[in-house]
């Protein structure tokens, strides 16, 4: 991740790109923490109040298919489509 951040930063594919946060486990939040501030940098339109998460670590693939299609999930992932999109478009 840190490689492809740094191949990011010196050419123009992120810096006024819309981006958001989605978390595939239920730690990493100093990870986390440190890679809000290095997007806040490289992009202005880094949204830090979008964010998702689903602890999905050690799932297997089916496991994760029948997690992510509950329909609270489902209803989570959708909300943060809508919400990313309306960012994006401003």
């Amino acid at each position: 991740m840190k490689n492809a951040i740094d191949w990011l930063v010196s050419r123009d594919e992120i810096i006024n790109k819309p981006v958001a946060l989605m978390h595939a486990s239920h730690r990493g939040d100093d990870m986390l923490d440190q890679l809000r501030i290095v997007l806040s940098t490289v992009s202005a339109r880094f949204c830090q109040e979008l964010f998702l998460r689903f602890p999905l670590m050690k799932m297997a693939p089916d496991d994760i298919q029948r997690k992510l299609c509950e329909p609270a999930n489902r209803e989570s992932v959708s909300g943060f489509l809508a919400d990313f999109a309306a960012f994006s478009a401003r």
